[in-house]
Formats: C-alpha cells, sequence, structure tokens
C-alpha cells in the first residue's frame, strides 16, 4: 500500500555545537520529554501525516524504540542509523522508505530536522498541499532585522529585508523525484549538499515556499536550548493563567 505523505525525521547527529551536553542534543529533555519526542508528536498529530521514518545516531536507537512506544507514536514506521553527513542520513531514511514499498509516484515526503520541536500541523499540511501543487517546497520564516552583506571586514551592502527569508523545515518533495536525485548525487560523488533544498536546486528544480511559525528554531546551542524549554515551560504554565 503507499502512503499519501511520508515524514523523514533526521537526528543522526552527535550535536557537537551543543557544547557542555553529554548526550545527543536530540535526547535532551524538556517537559519530561526528550526533544526527539517533542519533534515527533508535532507530526504523529498531524492528520496529514501517514507514516513517519525516524533516522537517529545509531547509539541510540534502542532508546528511541523505548521513547516511540512510551509514547504511542503508532506512525512511526522505521527507525533507521543515520550516515556521516546530514546527506546520507536522509538518504538512508528515503531508502528505508524504497525498501518498505510505501512509496508511489504521488507519495510526498518532508524532510525534518529532529532538534526543530516548535513546528505546528498547519504549516506541515501547507507544506505537503504546495508540494503536490506546485512543486518542491521550502518552509521559510521571515526576517525580522537588518542583513548586511560584508566583505573583508566592510559592510558592501545593505540587503532588503522584505526579499529575503530563513530557510526553516519541513522541506516537502514528491518521493520519486527526492529519491532519485540522491542517487544521482551519490553516483556522482556529491556528499557535501547542506540539504535537500539546495540538492533538488541543483538538480534544475525549481523550488517554492510556505510561511512557517518564526518560533520553528533548530536547537543547535545551549542558549537553543533554554529558548526551547521557555516555549515550553511558557506553553504548560499558560493553562493556569487567567486572560485578566
Amino acid at each position: 500500500m503507499a502512503y499519501r505523505t511520508l515524514v523523514v525525521i533526521f537526528a543522526g547527529g552527535t550535536g557537537s555545537r551543543m557544547q557542555g551536553a553529554k548526550i545527543p542534543k536530540q535526547f535532551l529533555m524538556s517537559g519530561g520529554k526528550p526533544i526527539i519526542a517533542h519533534t515527533i508528536s508535532k507530526f504523529q498529530e498531524a492528520p496529514g501525516v501517514d507514516g513517519i521514518v525516524v533516522v537517529s545516531i545509531e547509539s541510540g536507537i534502542p532508546y528511541l524504540r523505548e521513547v516511540v512506544e512510551q509514547n504511542g507514536f503508532s506512525k512511526v514506521l522505521s527507525i533507521v542509523p543515520g550516515g556521516e553527513t546530514g546527506q546520507d542520513s536522509i538518504f538512508r531514511g528515503l531508502d528505508e522508505i524504497h525498501r518498505l514499498g510505501i512509496a508511489d509516484e504521488d507519495t510526498v515526503v518532508l524532510i525534518h530536522d529532529g532538534v526543530r520541536p516548535l513546528i505546528d500541523a498547519p504549516t506541515i499540511e501547507a507544506c505537503a498541499r504546495s508540494v503536490r501543487e506546485r512543486g518542491c517546497t521550502a518552509t521559510v520564516a521571515p526576517v525580522v532585522e537588518t542583513v548586511i552583506e560584508e566583505q573583508d571586514g566592510k559592510v558592501v551592502d545593505v540587503l532588503d529585508r522584505s526579499r529575503c527569508k530563513l530557510a526553516r523545515a519541513p522541506q516537502g518533495f514528491t518521493f520519486c523525484e527526492l529519491y532519485q536525485a540522491h542517487l544521482t548525487a551519490r553516483a556522482n560523488g556529491l556528499h557535501d549538499f547542506i540539504d535537500s533544498v539546495s540538492m533538488m536546486a541543483h538538480f534544475g528544480y525549481q523550488i517554492f515556499t510556505v510561511d512557517g511559525p518564526v518560533d520553528n528554531i533548530k536547537i543547535t546551542t545551549r542558549r537553543d536550548y533554554f529558548s526551547f524549554k521557555g516555549f515550553t515551560d511558557y506553553n504548560e504554565l499558560s493553562q493556569f493563567w487567567s486572560e485578566g
């Protein structure tokens, strides 16, 4: 049976930029759950998502299986070990979908960072819908500060921020097109694409955009982690506050 919308959540990194953390950042706790559980839950609860493949750092797979079982993440179809790079990890997730035989020419696949837990269901659906109606889609957020172009310690241009966007996630594609692009990249020794949108643009695909939540940050540093804890603490405590 082919699925209409699938998700690859990649969490194969070690979190080298999270200074002082003794475990990979995707397993840091907040609100009684690891960050990766917060991320998976958003896609578990999104009505348009049919199945999820999680790509994990290999040493964390047993723990992640426990997290999936304890939280009742029924949409998680498989957990596979990550590769040496983000590109390799995403390919392993796509290859698992191919192995499972659950995608056809109309299946949409959304690629999402395991450490972007502040995504929401409307954005997930908007990204998938954009893929079906237009093609490859990047979720973006507005730039709210002035952006400059700098060279040799000097400002050479002040960019029009109304024309600038921050690249976020998920990124959406037709599964067959993205899987084939990954196969082509590997066959040609191309392993350093920063993300799937960059890969598809390299191969000549037009990339469309949908707006996502400004808060949908990638938890990379300690500052990001504590910002996320602030969001979760606010959401937990706000139910006890009155409007007045």
